[in-house]
């Protein structure tokens, strides 16, 4: 993905309008990088959305192993929200994932605000499918939410 979270961050603060924020918000999961077919499976669906998302995860090596993200989604403002998460989360190491709030990054951007609660909770079941593959990748066994 072309955009960094800084430089989303950014995007998002230097736009004023709400409706400017949504078209700029569809044109980051424009940018996303589109998922196989075959990456498309029963594993990698996130439940709890309701359009369509998948978020295929790949874990490195260690104790504190590196997870990087790909995912898609079949409605375009959704597949931006995952391009955000992606933006936010992928590439990290386990621990850092599990210390990053994704709320905060929602409040400081001013989109949870924006969301229906549909999306909203289609947002709280993507961070939570992310803390749970970085919390199994780390080895902890309480539920990281």
């Amino acid at each position: 993905m072309a955009a960094g979270i800084d430089e989303i961050v950014e995007g998002f603060e230097f736009i004023d309008d709400w409706e400017e924020r949504i078209r700029y918000l569809i044109e980051l999961g424009r940018e996303l990088e589109p998922l196989p077919d075959s990456a498309r499976t029963a594993a990698n669906k996130v439940q709890g959305c309701a359009s369509q998302v998948w978020l295929e995860t790949n874990v490195g090596d260690g104790p504190d192993p590196v997870l990087t993200f790909r995912g898609d989604s079949d409605a375009h403002l959704v597949r931006g929200l995952v391009a955000v998460m992606i933006a936010l989360y992928s590439g990290k190491r386990a621990g850092q994932i599990l210390a990053t709030d994704a709320g905060q990054l929602m409040d400081r951007i001013q989109l949870r605000e924006h969301l229906t609660p549909q999306r909203s909770n289609g947002l709280k079941s993507m961070v939570e499918r992310i803390k749970r593959e970085a919390a199994a990748a780390a080895g902890v066994t309480s539920g990281a939410a």
